[in-house]
């Protein structure tokens, strides 16, 4: 867990935006995110619930109440337990998230291409095969 700041700050980081592009997309003022960002200044509740909504987090997550970003009303959209757990790993994961915008901007065969260097190399590097 975390504090508000921390938490708000891997957000805005993990999703590439600056604070100046957040502020916009927020309709708040760069400085104020700054603030939140240094523990100068916390939101508001209407104003955590925009930022729990923008990025599909729970309020309780970005306050440090918890380590889930989404609590079991969320879990719903799931098909299980263990995909809402996959799915938290993932988002938790930077490399994961990574991984998953390169495959959405990458032609599927050069995708594919990477996706069997990297078995390749695991394969030598464990000596099994995937």
């Amino acid at each position: 867990m975390g504090d508000f700041q921390t938490v708000f700050k891997k957000l805005r980081l993990s999703s590439g935006y600056t604070q100046a592009e957040l502020a916009d997309i927020l309709g708040i003022s760069r400085s104020r995110i700054g603030m939140y960002e240094t523990g100068a200044r916390e939101p508001d509740f209407e104003t955590l619930e925009i930022i729990a909504d923008f990025f599909h987090v729970d309020t309780d997550y970005l306050l440090g109440r918890t380590d889930k970003a989404m609590s079991s009303p969320h879990a719903a959209y799931y098909l299980n337990e263990e995909t809402a757990k996959l799915a938290q790993e993932m988002f938790d994961d930077e490399d994961m998230r990574s991984l998953f915008d390169m495959k959405r901007n990458m032609p599927p065969e050069r995708f594919k291409a990477h996706m069997e260097f990297m078995k390749n190399l695991y394969n030598q590097e464990n000596g099994t095969h995937l």
